[in-house]
């Protein structure tokens, strides 16, 4: 089980990694064409510390886990990503965009299954 959650929390840190650090060097305009047509409904800054926290989140799957240094960021971070998932959920469905869902309810239940592996039986 333990290589299942570094899987998953590999395959996260990577998905957000690159998802947040497109909203935080992107233009508007390259957000919309890339399909995050969310960032019509928000300020620019806001999706930049959207994408920020993306970012963070991704690094706090992996880094202190590999470093032995302060684990228990790990489940948080994960906890993080998943609060993240119900935002964008609810912002999809407010936005009337179904086929974004998918990808959000996968994306949440891993974020959930590292944050219940971490804090639970296979804590560092």
């Amino acid at each position: 089980m333990n290589i299942a959650l570094w899987i998953v929390a590999g395959l996260l840190a990577v998905a957000f990694l690159f998802s947040g650090g497109m909203k935080v060097v992107r233009k508007r305009e390259d957000l919309l064409k890339a399909g995050m047509g969310f960032v019509e409904d928000f300020p620019l800054g806001a999706v930049r510390a959207i994408g920020a926290l993306e970012v963070l989140a991704a690094i706090g799957l992996i880094l202190p886990a590999v470093l032995d240094i302060a684990t228990v960021l790990v489940p948080l971070a994960a906890t993080g990503l998943a609060l993240m998932m119900v935002g964008a959920i609810i912002v999809h469905i407010r936005r009337g965009e179904t086929k974004a869902l998918a990808p959000n309810i996968v994306l949440l239940l891993l974020a959930v299954f590292v944050a219940w592996g971490r804090f639970g039986p296979y804590a560092f």
